[in-house]
């Protein structure tokens, strides 16, 4: 007897709440007109960004696609005479990309960056393969002013060894010898 009754005033619990709600007026954002404010950290459509010398900051290290849960991130890497690596070629496969941040997380480099943008439908699945050319845009996105190459230790025209920001010179082991 008594777990009827229970049953029957959670019956009307949930008559009542819907009895409640019959008569508000909806609450309904028209999506294409009005566009709400994303928060600062929403991770949506990804982009290669450049130094502040105009530079491709990518150095094709293979990080964010060794990250990427989904596999969605391919690229080849080769190196420029002065000693820079870049990537030939970079694409995502945007109908793969579940927008996790693994990628940004792991470039060491500040290239990948995430942003708000988040509207990718499309009808043809091939138009959301994007290349190098496509992701790639002309300023350095959340770290603006980081240069990878004045900071990385690696010789190339932006200094040799122990000339990069942050460095110690190099250390001559046959010093240390007894």
């Amino acid at each position: 007897m008594a777990e009827a009754l229970e049953a029957i005033k959670a019956l009307a619990t949930g008559f009542a709440t819907t009895f409640k709600h019959l008569f508000r007026k909806p609450i309904t954002e028209e999506y294409p007109e009005f566009k709400r404010t994303l928060p600062e950290r929403t991770r949506a459509r990804i982009i290669l960004t450049r130094d502040p010398d105009g530079g491709e900051r990518c150095v094709a290290c293979y990080l964010c696609s060794a990250v990427c849960p989904v596999s969605c991130i391919s690229m080849q890497s080769a190196e420029k005479e002065d000693g820079r690596r870049y990537a030939t070629w970079f694409r995502i496969n945007f109908a793969r990309c579940i927008y996790c941040g693994l990628c940004e997380e792991a470039c060491p480099t500040s290239a990948i960056q995430l942003t708000a943008m988040f509207e990718t439908c499309e009808r043809d699945i091939l138009t959301l393969v994007y290349e190098k050319e496509d992701l790639l845009v002309d300023h350095g996105g959340k770290d603006k002013e980081y240069n990878f190459y004045k900071y990385a230790g690696v010789v190339t025209q932006e200094g040799g060894k122990g000339e990069h920001i942050k460095e110690d010179k190099p250390v001559n082991v046959k010093s240390n010898l007894p």
